[in-house]
């Protein structure tokens, strides 16, 4: 069972369910205590030390379910496999009734009676395993007394354990299915029954089609093994496949209907910023003693000095100007960088924006009017146009140059394609003089600035740092690093 509980920790954090080696042990140790009698127990248990949020509580229940529905306790199975009583297992139920349902079954599956096709051909292979000892010593498999007893739950107990031995909690693509298929049924010597049916082809027999019925029947047992631990084990790192491939991928190549997904991608990517920059700093008892405040405290215990109270600075949260450049050719990246920064509210509250593209306006409020996604459709609507960084840049000046200070950081998107307009330098290097850092976000890659009639060599001298952004991959490492700086 331990092994498992770890194939099951790793589905569970194929989907995107924070689970360290501690929580694992702790889960370990829940197995233990409360044994696998009680499902729903279990489950509570696990749940308890897997999940911490109520959107990974979600997550847990369906892949507990869709896990444990067919992978019981090897001892369960072995117990119920064993077991000289089966109406113990049905509590209250008549004997009678449990032998009028068996043997209604029986002849429903054409194993018992005293006629019918089905003991006809029963008697054909037994005879022909009588008769034939190097037949019978090719089909001498667990496997085939398994099918011809249907014992239903040595099956499923011999194809999972076959399955791990041909790894199949590893399978990733789906076209790995027919692999993985084919792997088990060498583990369980499908090979063997596969031979004795060439044998028996040749020689005529009646007993091929009951031997052709039980490869049939374990094929498609396999099959459906199969399916549902692709299923389960797949589609959370498929999921992450594609979330990489979208990550890496340049945005203005991404299809619109992928675009519900990387908005997706880009509040989790916020999210895992936000949680890592948001923690507060240890309060430490250093720098400078506040004399006054610690003789005021005393005076409640007679001038005695217990707590020492020390000065402190409060410090002035950030500001970030975000100046995006929504024309035609850079707008799918200013509509996710302004995502990004607003879904950091909570980590970076002073947040204007400001679009353009031959002339440019602050859009601030529409963020606050309407949800991100919208707002970023209003401001590419209203702005969207021709390039102009000039005029552009004149208008930011008449806003914001006089709000720009020592706390400011000022993020510019675009891609310094002017059409051999005026480039405007002389505010650039006045935003760069007042603000505590200038950076300079381009989506082309860098061989392609200064070609043409980019003016990115130009506006380099006034930036503090540049980079090529054109994926979300990029856009994380910047916006980290912008916190990071501003922390």
């Amino acid at each position: 069972m331990p092994s498992r509980l770890v194939s099951f920790i790793n589905v569970l954090r194929s989907h995107d369910v924070r689970i360290s080696p501690a929580e694992t042990l702790d889960a370990v140790q829940v197995i233990t205590t409360l044994g696998y009698e009680d499902r729903n127990q279990l489950r509570s248990g696990l749940s308890l030390v897997l999940a911490k949020t109520a959107e990974e509580k979600v997550t847990f229940n369906r892949c507990f379910d869709q896990f444990f529905s067919y992978q019981l306790p090897e001892a369960a199975r072995q117990a119920a496999a064993n077991s000289e009583d089966a109406q113990e297992s049905i509590p209250g139920a008549d004997p009678a009734d449990l032998e009028a349902a068996e043997a209604a079954l029986n002849e429903l599956d054409g194993d018992g009676g005293d006629g019918g096709d089905g003991g006809e051909t029963r008697l054909d292979l037994e005879g022909e395993l009588a008769a034939d000892p190097d037949l019978a010593g090719q089909l001498d498999l667990p496997i085939m007394d398994m099918l011809r007893n249907d014992d239903r739950n040595a099956l499923a107990l011999a194809i999972a354990r076959a399955g791990d031995a041909a790894g199949l909690p590893d399978i990733q693509m789906f076209t790995q299915k027919g692999q993985f298929t084919r792997r088990i049924l060498d583990e369980l010597g499908e090979a063997h029954i596969r031979s004795a049916i060439v044998d028996l082809e040749n020689r005529g027999s009646d007993a091929l089609g009951e031997l052709q019925n039980y490869r049939d029947r374990l094929r498609e047992l396999v099959r459906d093994h199969v399916e549902r631990e692709y299923l389960l084990h797949a589609q959370g790192r498929n999921q992450q496949f594609m979330d990489d491939v979208l990550a890496k991928a340049r945005l203005s190549h991404i299809e619109h209907h992928y675009q519900l997904r990387v908005q997706d991608l880009v509040r989790r990517m916020a999210k895992k910023l936000a949680a890592r920059h948001s923690r507060r700093r240890k309060v430490t008892k250093r720098g400078q003693l506040n004399m006054a405040k610690t003789l005021r405290r005393g005076i409640a215990h007679e001038g005695v000095l217990f707590n020492l109270y020390w000065k402190s600075v409060k410090k002035q949260r950030p500001q970030i100007l975000a100046v995006c450049d929504v024309s035609g050719s850079v707008s799918a990246y200013a509509k996710f960088l302004l995502m990004f920064l607003y879904s950091l509210y909570d980590v970076l509250p002073r947040v204007r924006s400001f679009a353009f593209s031959n002339r440019l306006g602050e859009v601030s409020e529409l963020f606050d009017q309407h949800p991100v996604e919208k707002a970023v459709e209003l401001v590419n609507w209203q702005y969207g146009g021709a390039t102009d960084y000039g005029s552009s840049l004149m208008d930011f000046a008449q806003l914001a140059l006089d709000d720009i200070d020592s706390q400011t950081t000022v993020i510019i998107l675009g891609d310094a394609r002017n059409n051999n307009g005026d480039p405007r330098l002389d505010i650039m290097q006045s935003i760069y003089a007042r603000a505590k850092q200038v950076i300079w976000l381009n989506p082309e890659s860098r061989p392609m600035w200064g070609s043409g009639d980019s003016e990115m060599p130009r506006y380099l001298s006034c930036c503090h740092f540049a980079a090529e952004c054109s994926s979300l991959a990029h856009l994380e490492r910047i916006v980290d690093r912008l916190l990071r700086s501003s922390s």
